[in-house]
């Protein structure tokens, strides 16, 4: 079924892959996964092998095809930060994600180091705050650590719903998830791909704002009817938001994915009006347009490389007995 669904899935938006996907895989997969932080999985091969699989540095290629080879080299830490940092405390406590919120913004915003943040990737976010530095000011930092904020909140969400065992309402569940899906922080770093750092009005603005929420609901909704195998492996399925339809409407596991197409294809509706009819910005004009452009090209991205993941077919992700062992040596 699942794969007829996502068929049904379209986006109006131009597909860019970046042609530097390849070598900055080879760094993942030789620098970072088996060099830097193999310590986290030295004697889980497997585990490893899994995280290749993913291949993180082409989901970051969907996601900003015009940068740079140093350009997407960040882009792509953060790709393997954000499923590391999802496996780990996926078993985790809401206590527990308390502490690393606080100590992983803190390290991103430079306010400790990672010696100090005493986690496990502290290490990786202080080389991902280094490496952004070349590229953006403090103040974007800062406000890309605000929506990794946010991103921690989320999580925190679906962990008290895990841990009671409760369904939010979908509404609820539609609201953590656009904070918990993590492209928040993504769409901030298209500013370390075109090197235009846009000023804060822009990006306070409520139709830039609504046009960021689309893009993650969006997101999340493609995602909820790929990863609902996934979900219900772990356990996780309190707030898949195709399992919270599900529950709330009495209604069938298909019913509840063509109710998602249907919400996914009302905000998709709203994300082109938007992009056809933005506001003017003056002298940023071509900027915002750019960056909403940009946007659309992470949606088709998404689609495209998602859907030939085994993390989400093939049962490619880490086991989660495996994911709580490590949790409790860190």
């Amino acid at each position: 079924m699942t794969a007829h669904m996502l068929s049904q899935f379209h986006y109006p938006f131009p597909m860019l892959k970046n042609p530097h996907a390849a070598a900055l895989q080879e760094i993942t997969d030789n620098e970072w996964i088996d060099g830097e932080y193999l310590w986290l999985y030295q004697d889980a091969p497997d585990t490893r092998k899994k995280y290749k699989k993913t291949k993180t540095a082409h989901i970051a290629s969907q996601w900003f095809p015009t940068a740079s080879p140093e350009r997407l080299k960040p882009l792509c830490r953060l790709m393997l930060w954000t499923l590391y940092n999802d496996d780990l405390y996926e078993e985790g406590t809401p206590e527990e994600i308390g502490y690393v919120h606080t100590s992983s913004v803190a390290v991103l915003t430079g306010e400790i180091s990672a010696t100090e943040a005493k986690i496990p990737l502290g290490n990786m976010l202080a080389s991902l705050r280094q490496e952004l530095l070349q590229f953006i000011p403090q103040e974007s930092i800062v406000r890309f650590a605000d929506m990794i904020s946010r991103y921690f909140a989320g999580l925190k969400m679906e962990l008290t719903y895990k841990m009671n065992k409760t369904y939010p309402t979908v509404a609820e569940c539609i609201a953590l998830r656009e904070d918990s899906i993590c492209l928040y922080p993504f769409l901030q770093l298209t500013e370390v791909e075109t090197g235009i750092v846009l000023p804060p009005e822009i990006h306070q603005h409520p139709v830039i704002r609504r046009l960021q929420a689309l893009a993650c609901h969006l997101v999340t909704y493609f995602n909820e009817v790929q990863s609902v195998g996934k979900d219900e492996a772990t356990d996780s399925i309190y707030y898949n938001i195709v399992k919270v339809i599900q529950h709330e409407h009495k209604i069938s596991l298909e019913e509840a994915c063509l109710e998602d197409l249907r919400l996914h294809n009302e905000d998709l509706k709203e994300f082109v009006m938007l992009q056809a009819s933005l506001p003017d910005f003056g002298e940023w004009q071509d900027a915002v347009v750019n960056w909403v452009h940009y946007m659309g090209m992470v949606l088709s991205g998404w689609k495209n490389i998602s859907t030939k993941l085994d993390r989400y077919n093939l049962m490619g992700f880490p086991e989660a007995a495996k994911l709580r062992e490590k949790l409790n040596q860190v």
